[in-house]
């Protein structure tokens, strides 16, 4: 382990973010270590889907930075980096799942070239090499080989979404962002995703932020827990010693499942 691995790989300070005079979020601060799954939980509009997008710069913050720590060590300001520097870090270090996945795939080629490309954008070229990696994601996340050259339009809402994981996690990522990754499945397809995912996490110890209104997918995935309120952070901790022992009236809410998603 080097002094780098000691230091938080995301912090975000102070983020806040309007829409003109419509308050997305205020104020949240946080850090993130390698391995670390957080999870940012809250009812409809509670601004957790903004906070998400400034955490990965598709939003620019009204006020607050966010710091990343780079491969070679040295941490920077997000709002610093080039727009070739940013794009790079989405390529190789980031990874971002959405919540449907027809914003995270191209439908029009094939599952095999949704995942060769993201090995192209880090430099493969080498076509036998490329499509045997696709193929053994596509064996990890549970689609059968034999749809490699199917168009990801002829799959179903679960599979799409397990090959947005494979296309997202094939450069081997530091980061992932998780918007509802089970949002809109079917509960045995959901919990079928989860277990995917939690081994996946587990297995390339990656970090990842997943923003879920569902708690059981908080509790299964992610080690830390924030709780977000009317565009604030209300709570945080220990994902099972928040949810097992609530401290404010609004988690305790969420909790015994009284308000809506």
């Amino acid at each position: 382990m080097t002094a780098a691995d000691d230091q938080p790989l995301l912090v975000a300070e102070g983020l806040s973010k309007w829409y003109g005079r419509q308050l997305g979020c205020r104020a949240v601060s946080l850090d993130l270590y390698q391995g670390e799954v957080l999870a940012i939980v809250g009812e409809s509009g509670s601004g957790k889907s903004t906070l998400l997008q400034l955490l990965s710069s598709q939003l620019e913050p009204s006020a607050g930075r966010v710091l990343y720590r780079m491969r070679d060590g040295v941490t920077r300001d997000l709002a610093q980096l080039g727009e070739a520097e940013r794009r790079f870090l989405f390529r190789t270090d980031w990874g971002y799942v959405h919540q449907e996945p027809i914003r995270g795939l191209r439908m029009t080629v094939s599952a095999g070239a949704n995942v060769g490309e993201r090995l192209m954008a880090v430099g493969q070229r080498h076509y036998g090499n490329i499509r045997d990696t696709a193929t053994d994601w596509l064996d990890r996340v549970e689609i059968d080989r034999s749809r490699i050259d199917d168009a990801p339009t002829t799959y179903s809402g679960g599979m799409r979404q397990r090959l947005q994981i494979a296309r997202n996690l094939v450069t081997e990522p530091r980061l992932v962002f998780m918007d509802e990754p089970t949002g809109g499945l079917d509960v045995s397809v959901q919990a079928r995703l989860l277990d995917l995912l939690r081994g996946l996490v587990a297995d390339l110890g990656l970090a990842a932020i997943v923003v879920t209104h569902d708690l059981a997918v908080a509790r299964l995935l992610s080690h830390r827990i924030m709780v977000m309120k009317d565009g604030e952070t209300i709570e945080s901790g220990l994902t099972d010693q928040v949810l097992d022992d609530p401290r404010e009236p609004y988690t305790q809410l969420l909790v015994s499942s009284i308000l809506p998603p």
